[in-house]
């Protein structure tokens, strides 16, 4: 497929503005709005608050790293980049829906693409609840925090937190605890991706908990539910042989 009318976005980092104004006078540039493809320059980070921002525009997202890691973005060259988006592919990936209730009774929901997480915010640690689709599957988790992780967030926070890493196309999501205290050798479970997921917070008053949906943070809460949004699609493009897929694997024989 050929983009006529691309979109550069980029990081405040002095690398990615630079980057975005080499390719703007080399190829164009229209607002996000006019745009058959967004490219994305920056590390993971701007490429989720870029899928996030554009999740209403029919344009997919192609992310060139001009960040770290980079595990979202496709390789950085100026050259041949009609070339490259012609023959990319395409991702579709459905983020998960947190709805927070906090202790001042306030509920607030948050969009996750990666995870959602919920950490402790005092010296002691958390003490959490889980149920799943309704029926109590662990009473009592005490632990710095717990996690919910979709495929493609699988090698983020939960792969740094032991948890596994999930095939893009996997229809299951990852619960893994943080730094668990007891049960001391739970390593988690892998849940449907249809699974509604509520942790309810114990001793809320005397061990606080935050919530965070990718960047959107829930301070203080009492209980938190959480499930995929399959109403909502983020279409990724990545270079041949370097899909979201061939990475997820890679990542495992490093």
């Amino acid at each position: 497929m050929r983009f006529k009318k691309i979109s550069f976005l980029a990081s405040k980092a002095e690398m990615a503005q630079d980057a975005r104004a080499a390719l703007v006078q080399r190829y164009g540039h229209v607002s996000p709005v006019q745009a058959d493809l967004i490219v994305a320059l920056g590390g993971d980070g701007f490429m989720l608050s870029t899928l996030h921002e554009t999740q209403g525009l029919r344009a997919p997202v192609y992310g060139m790293n001009r960040g770290t890691v980079g595990f979202l973005m496709n390789e950085y060259s100026e050259d041949g980049l009609e070339d490259r988006l012609a023959l990319a592919e395409e991702t579709v990936i459905h983020p998960l829906r947190m709805t927070a209730h906090g202790v001042d009774g306030e509920e607030r929901e948050g969009l996750a693409i990666n995870e959602v997480s919920l950490l402790r915010k005092g010296p002691q640690a958390a003490k959490l609840r889980i149920l799943v689709d309704g029926k109590e599957r662990l009473s009592e988790l005490v632990c710095d925090g717990a996690l919910l992780a979709t495929p493609a967030g699988s090698t983020a926070y939960n792969y740094s937190a032991h948890g596994p890493i999930l095939p893009i196309g996997a229809e299951i999501l990852a619960l893994t605890a943080v730094a668990a205290f007891r049960p001391r050798r739970w390593r988690g479970a892998l849940l449907p991706m249809r699974a509604k997921v509520r942790i309810e917070v114990l001793e809320s008053d005397k061990r606080p908990v935050q919530a965070v949906a990718d960047s959107f943070d829930a301070r203080a809460v009492e209980w938190v539910e959480i499930q995929s949004a399959p109403d909502i699609s983020h279409r990724l493009l990545f270079d041949p042989e370097h899909g979201l897929e061939e990475r997820l694997i890679r990542e495992q024989f490093v």
